[in-house]
């Protein structure tokens, strides 16, 4: 099917689904089935201090923070000050404590200038907590907002943190918080071969998790050491649930700066490891395709660098592509599955399709199967067909550790 073609699909969904989308002043509220009316705001883990507050109390504590930590409008790390909690140091995962970092930048170990505090980069080398680095704790903190994907790699430091804190008996509370893709579950199961950081499970590309249940899941499926030592608390979010929309008040990191991109990245990520651009280093990472020369396409964009984005793709060149943010906010979301057909299009349009492909596609995908399948010409329904064994299994697992009520 050509792009033209493409492109009227893109149109009818966006009308069609003008008349579908969901009131976004109910994305704060929870709705009870009994009485049939919306009764409170949402609560993050976070929000509710008095919860967990008297298990920090006279403890030496550890945060695994970034910048989506927060209660209200301040800091986890600020609040907790402010209550006397004894907070010897902190950890930030990818993009660092602060989220400045780019993907996949380095972030040195170094002291917070707002708050004084050691900080403790858990990404390049030292992505699992030293026994070292735990000495001086007795509890550690994790407070992260996900989206809900195998490859983001905000589980796998949660999953190293676990790790860390069963083999030298820390104590570990995660403050849970709703999942904006939660209301789904898609893609490949990662297979073992492709296991890394960008997918340590085998659990497909969209968990349908939120960070809780997830924890919950790693330790019961002991997929860490030790797992039956580790002590753990999960404080529930209140007010959500599986099939309600949530909208995140801080961007989870630099390149998905809205709700637009957070309800593609399931669907584009996976572009990432093609030669076609997704938007870093302009101002709608996540929210566009293209590359010099694309063969179609209505809408052009020239990466720069950037904060979050210093070496983008393309930099500095022009591209040609198709501009996605509408199409996300008015369709995406309520698809309820992985987009493919962006990526297989692309394919069958590209004039060099031996460059279409990086050796990071299979990494991203957590299997090699589906790059040939794109290039045997199958279709995104052909394609959808042959996860479903898969995703039957894994949803049958997925249900003993779910917090919430779920979207089906």
């Amino acid at each position: 099917m050509p792009f033209s073609k493409f492109h009227r699909r893109i149109f009818f969904f966006f009308f069609f689904s003008v008349f579908t989308t969901f009131n976004s002043d109910a994305q704060v509220l929870s709705y009870t089935e009994e009485s049939g009316t919306l009764k409170e705001v949402i609560r993050t883990g976070a929000d509710q201090t008095e919860l967990y507050l008297h298990m920090l109390q006279g403890k030496k504590v550890g945060l695994v923070v970034n910048p989506t930590s927060i209660i209200g409008k301040n800091h986890l790390v600020d609040t907790l000050l402010t209550r006397g909690i004894n907070i010897v140091k902190v950890f930030g995962p990818e993009h660092g404590f602060r989220g400045e970092a780019d993907a996949g930048e380095k972030v040195k170990s170094n002291v917070d200038p707002k708050t004084k505090l050691p900080t403790i980069s858990l990404y390049g080398k030292n992505k699992k907590p030293s026994q070292e680095q735990l000495a001086d704790l007795d509890v550690v903190v994790f407070d992260i907002q996900d989206v809900g994907c195998r490859f983001y790699t905000y589980i796998s430091t949660l999953t190293y943190v676990m790790e860390a804190c069963a083999e030298f008996e820390k104590e570990l509370v995660v403050l849970d918080r709703p999942n904006p893709n939660g209301n789904f579950v898609d893609g490949p199961i990662l297979e073992e071969k492709y296991k890394s950081f960008v997918g340590l499970h085998p659990v497909p590309i969209v968990h349908g998790c939120t960070i809780g249940e997830y924890a919950q899941m790693v330790k019961g499926e002991k997929w860490i050491a030790k797992a039956e030592q580790l002590k753990m608390k999960i404080i529930k979010v209140k007010g959500w649930n599986h099939a309600l929309p949530y909208t995140l008040p801080v961007k989870p990191s630099p390149n998905l700066p809205n709700m637009q991109a957070i309800w593609l990245y399931p669907s584009l990520c996976l572009f990432e490891g093609t030669m076609v651009s997704v938007g870093r280093g302009t101002d709608k990472p996540f929210q566009l395709i293209g590359y010099p020369k694309m063969p179609e396409g209505n809408y052009s964009f020239t990466p720069k660098s950037t904060a979050g984005a210093k070496f983008p793709p393309y930099k500095d060149t022009l591209c040609n592509g198709f501009l996605l943010a509408e199409f996300s906010e008015n369709y995406i979301r309520d698809l309820r599955q992985l987009y493919l057909y962006w990526i297989v299009e692309t394919y069958k349009l590209c004039r060099q399709k031996e460059k279409f492909f990086n050796s990071y596609f299979e990494t991203l995908a957590g299997t090699a199967q589906l790059r040939k399948q794109i290039m045997e010409g199958k279709t995104d329904q052909e394609i959808h067909q042959s996860w479903q064994e898969g995703l039957a299994s894994y949803k049958t697992k997925r249900k003993k550790y779910l917090l919430y009520t779920d979207f089906e």
